[in-house]
């Protein structure tokens, strides 16, 4: 059976947009004091729990068993990092634990407990205890510090009523803000008969195909991009190789300024990246909605992820980020109130479509295409 994935029971869906701080040094400083604090937090639940396996005692992993232990560290132990940040850190440990538990469960020893320190944690604030007005922030900080106001680089998108919580990150050096909000489903006349197939490629993002015509993104300009910017990372290794410190070697801090050169380089392009993915599964949608289609069956290609093809092949499927592109399809499908279902597209180009035969495709099979060009990352 296929896996299906809903539009949405409700009249809204949870959507998240990433807008980048625009902050002074000071509070530079001081937001990634608060995101060092939330690793200070999670370091003592993961010693805590070390102590509690050498004991032989069980780990404390409950989210209420753990925030009984940060009440009683008492306030102001972790700078000026608030209860409410906090118990986000503990929260997020707490779903790691329990994920981890049922996988492994489940048979998969793959999986394992969260018991890696973190340096930089992101910090979590639910709604009523932030204040958001334009691009002004306010955030909760501990008992006794000065209020802690950044300013957004750019509007959120979504209307103040509709926010329901913000995550403070930070991505190679470069402070963001997550803004989550309740966003009501589109009432488009889309008729559920009406299903549309759904190919997701490794060139062209996807490739969409209903009984009558077809429409294929095309991915020149995200594979133009991702040559330009590997010929970019090789030239710079290239130039950096006799400064790169050796095996057990921390560098110097020229060194680590190229690193963190680097690491924004690699940022940047992700971003252009992910940016034109989005685009690119909004024109998927589009699409759709202009032809009332209601379903779109997507051929996961779970297994070619799992087979071995050879170097140059393997690391093209590592790129793909096949992942990523259906969750963006999933997610805008869902707001325009398109069901998505999930299917195994193995055998699907060779089985017919009638009497559901393994046969050869035909020769001279054509089909109608619309051809749109992703635009170029910028």
């Amino acid at each position: 059976m296929p896996r299906q994935r809903p539009a949405g029971a409700g009249k809204v869906v949870h959507r998240s947009a990433r807008c980048d701080l625009r902050v002074s040094p000071i509070k530079r400083e001081r937001c990634f004091a608060l995101l060092a604090a939330g690793g200070d937090v999670w370091a003592c639940v993961l010693e805590l729990n070390a102590i509690r396996r050498q004991r032989g005692a069980w780990p404390i992993a409950s989210y209420q068993a753990l925030c009984r232990e940060l009440s009683l560290a008492g306030p102001g132990c972790f700078g000026e990092l608030s209860s409410v940040a906090a118990r986000s850190v503990l929260r997020r440990y707490s779903d790691a634990f329990f994920s981890a538990a049922k996988a492994r469960r489940a048979g998969d020893a793959s999986v394992h407990y969260p018991r890696r320190r973190r340096h930089l944690m992101s910090l979590g604030f639910y709604a009523g205890t932030f204040s958001l007005e334009g691009r002004r922030l306010t955030l909760p900080v501990a008992r006794g510090a000065p209020p802690l106001v950044v300013s957004l680089k750019r509007a959120v998108p979504y209307e103040m009523s509709q926010v329901r919580s913000v995550t403070l990150g930070q991505c190679a050096g470069r402070l963001f803000l997550e803004v989550t909000a309740e966003v009501p489903v589109q009432a488009n006349d889309a008729d559920p008969a009406r299903v549309a197939g759904v190919d997701l490629g490794i060139i062209h993002p996807y490739a969409v195909a209903t009984t009558s015509e077809a429409l294929l993104v095309s991915g020149r300009a995200l594979r133009a991009e991702s040559r330009l910017h590997l010929a970019d990372s090789k030239a710079r290794s290239q130039a950096t190789a006799r400064r790169a410190p050796k095996k057990g070697q921390r560098g110097s801090r020229r060194w680590r300024k190229v690193r963190a050169s680097q690491r924004l380089a690699e940022a940047s392009h992700r971003r252009r990246i992910s940016q034109a993915q989005h685009e690119a599964a909004a024109e998927v949608i589009s699409w759709a909605v202009a032809r009332r289609i209601g379903t779109l069956v997507v051929g996961h290609p779970a297994e070619i992820a799992r087979r071995d093809a050879g170097r140059r092949q393997n690391l093209a499927v590592h790129n793909w980020r096949m992942a990523h592109l259906l969750s963006t399809l999933s997610d805008k499908a869902e707001v325009a109130g398109i069901a998505l279902l999930t299917v195994d597209e193995r055998g699907t180009s060779s089985t017919c479509p009638e009497c559901r035969s393994r046969t050869s495709k035909p020769k001279g099979a054509h089909l109608l295409l619309h051809l749109v060009r992703a635009p170029r990352p910028s």
